[in-house]
């Protein structure tokens, strides 16, 4: 894979995105080019994450490139830095070119004829099978939400806030305990461990946005 441009420093890119913006048309073009190509280095890093799905990785750096180029060109650089918001863009692009070859091929292998009945009537492998086939793409997107879940438990909570919150969702792979229980075994009201972990829900749920 090609070497990639190192990355602009948070002033550097707060130029770039000025000149976007205010510069003149020759400028702002520049600066558009200089916004891509300082950020390709993150594009093959989320493409990355998707490697393993029989996606050849200069298609899936190319799909990239197109989520990166939409949110430079939505960025608001008055909200933080340029790299966190074209995290999701880009990662949303190859999500949807993931899911929408998935589709096309279920459909096609669905139905595809794979035999005949008694009477010679073709039969579809949609007519056999019952249950849902597993959505890898939304399984990949689960177990990456479970391991940030346990990651920002410990990084944006108080170690009482995160007792509560295991005990409440069973969490630790005991059973889930009522607020009342988790009172009970921690010596305060229920009404208090209700605060404790809507205020606790509310942290980890600013945090995942």
């Amino acid at each position: 894979m090609k070497t990639f441009q190192k990355p602009l420093t948070s002033g550097e890119e707060a130029e770039q995105c000025r000149l976007l913006r205010e510069g003149t048309p020759a400028e702002a073009r520049r600066a558009k080019e200089i916004l891509i190509e300082r950020n390709l280095r993150l594009v093959a890093h989320i493409a990355k994450k998707y490697q393993n799905t029989d996606e050849d990785m200069e298609d899936l750096i190319s799909i990239g490139c197109i989520g990166l180029i939409k949110a430079i060109d939505t960025f608001d650089d008055k909200k933080g830095r340029l790299a966190t918001y074209a995290c999701r863009c880009i990662d949303n692009e190859l999500l949807m070119l993931l899911r929408g070859k998935k589709k096309i091929s279920r459909e096609v292998s669905l139905f595809e004829p794979i035999g005949q009945d008694k009477e010679g009537n073709e039969i579809h492998l949609v007519d056999v099978i019952e249950q849902q086939q597993p959505d890898i793409i939304e399984n990949m997107e689960l177990s990456g939400n479970i391991k940030k879940l346990f990651r920002l438990l410990d990084e944006v909570l108080t170690d009482r806030e995160k007792e509560i919150l295991v005990l409440r969702y069973g969490l630790s792979g005991a059973p889930e305990a009522t607020q009342s229980q988790i009172g009970e075994k921690l010596g305060i009201s229920r009404s208090y461990v209700s605060r404790i972990e809507k205020k606790a829900l509310q942290k980890l749920r600013d945090k995942f946005e």
